[in-house]
């Protein structure tokens, strides 16, 4: 989906249209309009952050529209608002029951639909699933993320955590980690493993517990 959410105006007045395209383009979001059902179901749905959707309508309907994109699994997650005249009960109720997430009676104003809109979508972004959490490692551009987001390492930090975690469950001795990330440089004290592995629990908190000392042997990665 774009940096800017993607709204979908479904309404059969063109001035209403054309006001919403205005507010809700000022809002910073990018407003496609469709004046009928049929024309919006042309459309690819599920790149819509939201759907503002009128009920009376040429020969769909916008409670028809709805079932059918709540009945897709590629677009049942979209979030649905219907803005109508119809003002009834029993419309409003059948709305929502349809999973209208919203449902706003004309005639309404911009401040309202707009802070409506925020809040359809606040709930929506709290519904998404969340990045997977852990540990990161790009072997390639050398970086390191903590649940989705990038730890600054220095090279020799890095090396120690890929060497720990790409090798599960096994303990190497301070003496392996100098050979394996130094290899043959200036020499090096038992300390500085020590000292590096201190650093690398800080940075890569809070999983800086899963790097296990194991005394008298070394470090591993449980």
């Amino acid at each position: 989906m774009d940096a800017r959410p993607k709204i979908l105006v479904v309404e059969d007045d063109p001035t209403l249209c054309e006001m919403l395209r205005l507010n809700l383009g000022f809002e910073g979001y990018d407003v496609v309009v469709a004046h009928s059902a049929e024309e919006a179901m042309l459309l690819d749905l599920s790149k819509f952050a939201l759907i503002l959707l009128d009920v009376m309508m040429g020969e769909m309907s916008g409670f028809e529209m709805a079932r059918i994109v709540k009945s897709n699994a590629a677009t049942a997650s979209v979030p649905i608002i219907f803005c109508t005249a119809k003002d009834s009960e029993d419309d409003m109720v059948g709305g929502l029951t349809l999973g209208a997430d919203d449902y706003i009676c004309k005639p309404y104003t911009m401040r309202n639909l707009i802070a409506r809109v925020k809040a359809v979508l606040r709930r929506a972004a709290a519904q998404e699933p969340k990045a997977e959490q852990g540990i990161e490692i790009d072997a390639e551009m050398k970086r390191v993320k903590v649940d989705g987001y990038e730890v600054k390492l220095v090279k020799k930090e890095f090396e120690i955590l890929q060497l720990l975690v790409g090798n599960p469950g096994k303990v190497f001795s301070r003496e392996e980690i100098l050979q394996r990330v130094w290899r043959g440089e200036v020499i090096v004290l038992d300390r500085t493993i020590d000292v590096n592995i201190t650093r690398i629990r800080q940075k890569i908190a809070p999983y800086g517990d899963r790097i296990v000392t194991r005394p008298g042997y070394g470090y591993a990665f449980e």
